[in-house]
């Protein structure tokens, strides 16, 4: 927050390390499904109800972009919103906002089956080198839209939508997304080749099929889609969140600990727990919950591990993971397999006295014997979790600056590690010229 234009008021993460974390933790909705899902609700001329919406900046930025664009938004309880877009007449949704999140390019999909057409502003979010929209370009032209990028911003107009053969020259989950969003409403068969697995597309596909949708192949190479002439509204509720539980699971290994974890789907965690298990860590799995804890004098060894598209290693696991293995001796060594660059946090590790190096995609990490407290940023909201979880296995203080990265996607996340026995303060400062 600017007080004025040369003194800050910034919110900041005290963290005492050396605390076992145990107990159990709800896990909340997942925001990645939540910000593909409520762009969906643009689709559907009447209201729905969407319950197990994390309660994060990201959710309250979107639902904000669809009450400018006219959408009459009605908060039930914080983790559910009653959404009617019968009124929606606005297909240019207000660029200061989408400018803010990533997730906002799923405005593009939704707008254009809505409207046939839509002027966006390129979407925000964490910087992990080039994210181009081309793929998600190539399919909205192949639905029979112009697509026109010269002004600055996004637009497209199609006089009509049709069915179409897409095939993804890579596996995006945000191409997948935009592209089953344009093709819901469409006429004719939409068939996408090599689209994404992850589970919030298969959620998102689930919402619009409970809205009368006709999707098959969610979670396969291949989706098709017969496109209807309207939907309807439901009462919704968005899957446990596959990341924040895996970033428990983690954090729980990391201060060699004992945690539950509570309203999960155990299979979506299930790479993330063979990569805990090989490095000596147990895990215990049940119908809706996950154990994981480290038996006393167990002496845990390095891995190695690439990152990929579901249903491989999640690439928004990938810091913390990589965190954990900095104080597990011998090497380990980390691929990351889908963003350019995603190692930049490990910079803020080096200031704790982690040692890795870093080569392109590949991570190089010799186990040190232990973490030192220090002050550190989050780069992006995935190494935010993870530098809190530096800091509790860290000796000492670490103080975590840039934490609003962290609100964009985990709910009460300090309040959860505080109930587990982590020594967390978050406390406002006030710093001249910022930077």
């Amino acid at each position: 927050m600017i007080i004025n234009e040369r003194v800050y008021l910034l919110e900041k993460l005290l963290i005492k390390g050396g605390n076992r974390l145990c107990g159990d933790v709800v896990i909340s909705g997942a925001k990645n499904a939540a910000v593909a899902i409520l762009p969906a609700c643009l689709l559907v001329p009447d209201t729905c109800r969407i319950e197990n919406l994390p309660d994060i900046k990201d959710v309250k930025l979107f639902l904000k972009i669809l009450e400018n664009l006219g959408a009459e938004v009605n908060y039930v309880d914080k983790n559910t919103v009653e959404i009617n877009c019968s009124n929606v007449r606005s297909y240019e949704p207000l660029g200061e906002l989408t400018r803010r999140m990533r997730g906002s390019s799923y405005l593009m999909g939704a707008l254009l089956g809505r409207f046939h057409k839509f002027r966006v502003d390129p979407p925000g979010g964490c910087d992990f080198g080039t994210r181009p929209i081309d793929m998600h370009i190539k399919s909205f032209r192949l639905m029979g839209a112009e697509i026109d990028t010269s002004r600055g911003i996004v637009a497209a107009d199609a006089a009509e939508l049709h069915g179409s053969q897409i095939f993804f020259d890579i596996v995006s989950v945000g191409a997948t997304v935009n592209a089953i969003l344009a093709a819901v409403l469409a006429n004719g068969t939409t068939i996408i080749e090599n689209a994404a697995k992850e589970p919030h597309v298969v959620d998102l596909a689930n919402f619009l099929n409970a809205c009368g949708a006709q999707i098959r192949g969610a979670g396969t190479a291949t989706i098709r889609i017969k496109g209807v002439s309207s939907l309807h509204g439901v009462s919704y509720t968005v899957i446990p969140d596959q990341i924040e539980a895996g970033t428990f699971m983690i954090a729980a290994a990391a201060t060699k600990g004992d945690i539950t974890l509570h309203n999960v789907i155990p299979r979506h965690l299930e790479i993330i727990g063979s990569k805990l298990v090989e490095s000596g860590v147990k895990v215990e799995y049940n119908s809706d919950t996950v154990r994981v804890w480290v038996e006393e004098e167990t002496e845990l060894h390095s891995i190695s591990f690439t990152a990929l598209p579901y249903p491989g290693y999640p690439t928004d696991m990938q810091p913390q993971l990589v965190t954990f293995l900095t104080t597990i001796p011998g090497q380990s060594i980390a691929r990351e397999g889908v963003w350019d660059d995603r190692f930049r946090y490990t910079s803020q590790l080096k200031r704790m006295g982690a040692n890795i190096h870093v080569e392109g995609k590949l991570a190089i990490i010799n186990g040190v014997e232990k973490l030192i407290g220090a002050e550190v940023k989050a780069t992006d909201l995935r190494a935010g979790a993870a530098m809190i979880i530096a800091g509790l296995m860290a000796e000492g203080i670490t103080e975590i600056r840039d934490i609003y990265h962290i609100d964009r996607g985990y709910e009460s996340f300090e309040e959860k590690f505080i109930a587990l026995g982590g020594d967390i303060q978050r406390i406002h400062v006030i710093e001249d010229d910022y930077i």
